[in-house]
């Protein structure tokens, strides 16, 4: 599995071709996120088909462990290859980033 650290990532959110993936429940969405598309971890199987496949996909929850899954499942279930884990998740980027 990729990852990727706050850092990095804050870097690449200028380039058009990446694209953002939530995996947290829809009020810790609202409550703070960076832009990603918001598809909850129960969600995510059946939601594959709006999550690009030809671009690199960050995806990211509150600590990185429901983010892993997530990457975990639409390998094995689809065969993605183009994801990459925020390591850390929306608690480093605070810490880090903000």
């Amino acid at each position: 599995m990729n990852h990727i650290s706050p850092k990095e990532l804050k870097n690449k959110l200028q380039d058009p071709d990446i694209f953002l993936l939530d995996v947290r429940e829809p009020d810790e969405h609202a409550s703070f996120n960076i832009g990603g598309m918001l598809i909850p971890l129960g969600e995510i199987i059946s939601q594959a088909k709006n999550i690009p496949t030809d671009t690199p996909v960050f995806v990211y929850c509150e600590k990185g462990i429901r983010s892993q899954i997530a990457i975990q499942r639409l390998q094995e279930k689809f065969g993605f290859t183009n994801l990459v884990n925020l390591t850390g998740g929306m608690h480093s980027w605070r810490k880090e980033i903000e």
